[in-house]
């Protein structure tokens, strides 16, 4: 699973609990009670898989995810 090898924080939103969410060859951060997201990175092997891992998770880290709220 991702998550042990790649750390993600709560929802910056709701405080929610995060997961990875993959999808034909993308990863995404995905906040299970709001359902806020962070942006998709895609990836063609296994390599590259964790790196996108990586990157969508600093971006949920910091802040920048997507919301389905007004105003986001």
């Amino acid at each position: 699973m991702l998550e042990e090898l790649v750390e993600i924080q709560e929802c910056p939103i709701c405080g929610g609990p995060a997961v990875f969410e993959e999808e034909s060859e993308g990863v995404y951060v995905f906040c299970m009670d709001c359902g806020a997201h962070s942006a998709r990175a895609e990836y063609s092997n296994e390599e590259e898989r964790i790196e996108a891992a990586r990157r969508t998770a600093h971006l949920w880290n910091i802040g920048k995810v997507i919301a389905g709220t007004p105003g986001e």
